[in-house]
Parts: C-alpha cells; sequence; structure tokens
C-alpha cells in the first residue's frame, strides 16, 4: 500500500457529493483522494496550487541560473550605453 501524503482522505464517492464541503472541513490542507483505501489524488486549494507553481518556476529559474553561469565564459560585455 502506498504512503498517504495528507492528513485528511476522503474516498472518491465522498468527492462525488461535495468537493467544496471537502475542502471547507480541510482547512486548506491537502485531501488525499482515495480508491480501495489507494491515494488517487491529491486535492489542494487553488492558493496552495498557485503557490506550489511559484516554487517550480523558481526552482527551474534557479537551474537555468545555474547553467548560464557555468557558460560565463561565452558571454559578451556589453554597456548599458550600447543597449
Amino acid at each position: 500500500m502506498r504512503q498517504i501524503l495528507a492528513d485528511c482522505s476522503a474516498s472518491i464517492s465522498e468527492l462525488k457529493k461535495n468537493p467544496t464541503a471537502l475542502l471547507a472541513e480541510s482547512g486548506g490542507a491537502p485531501i488525499a483522494i482515495l480508491n480501495h483505501n489507494n491515494p488517487t489524488a491529491y486535492l489542494v486549494p487553488a492558493e496552495t496550487y498557485e503557490w506550489l507553481m511559484d516554487i517550480v518556476d523558481d526552482y527551474q529559474l534557479s537551474k537555468l541560473v545555474d547553467e548560464r553561469l557555468l557558460d560565463k565564459g561565452q558571454a559578451v560585455e556589453v554597456s548599458l550605453d550600447d543597449l
């Protein structure tokens, strides 16, 4: 059986009945949606999802910065006046 990574859980049937009530009951915490006692999805509030996407974007940008710092020798120097 897979580990459930949430303090709250609900069955797919409960989710179908009233998803808004589930989110309200969880107080903004993630909800593990279970099918035969195995997590099949996680339901998170929109604000939490947006925050997670910001974190992923920041991580991807930091990886890009790291890659470009390695290629610093190929950089072309320009002055602000030339721009």
